[in-house]
């Protein structure tokens, strides 16, 4: 008797999209930007996404890119959109209170390079927790 496909792991076939050129490309960028190990991020994005949005993802980090410039700041810095909807790495809940935060620092005193650093490393630990 077979066994459903539902119940299978697919972590073999997920790595396998994630190894291809395309999007290869797009897991060092992600990885480089927020600031975390590419292995890291290629074994974020198998244990939270399916194989559909998987394969979809290069094309939807390029139209997120392109909405990231047109972002005020610091979401374009942090890439709020691209990280909450495009590739949905960041909780959208989570990413507002990044935001807020960063903004809060500034209005406190800090640079705004000093803000969105720290942003960032609260991103990091979102993915690396």
């Amino acid at each position: 008797m077979r066994e459903p496909m539902y119940e299978k792991d697919l972590t073999a076939m997920k790595y396998a999209i994630l190894q291809s050129r395309r999007h290869d490309g797009m897991v060092r960028e992600i990885a480089a930007d927020i600031g975390v190990p590419q292995l890291r991020m290629r074994r974020y994005l198998m244990d939270r996404f399916d194989m559909l949005l998987l394969e979809n993802l290069p094309a939807r980090y390029e139209q997120g890119k392109k909405l990231r410039e047109d972002s005020p700041e610091p979401e374009r810095q942090l890439g709020a959109h691209l990280y909450t909807h495009a590739v949905p790495i960041i909780d959208e809940g989570i990413m507002r209170q990044i935001i807020e935060g960063v903004r809060e620092m500034v209005r406190n005193g800090a640079s705004l390079d000093q803000a969105v650093y720290s942003g960032k490393e609260r991103m990091r630990k979102e993915i690396t927790a």
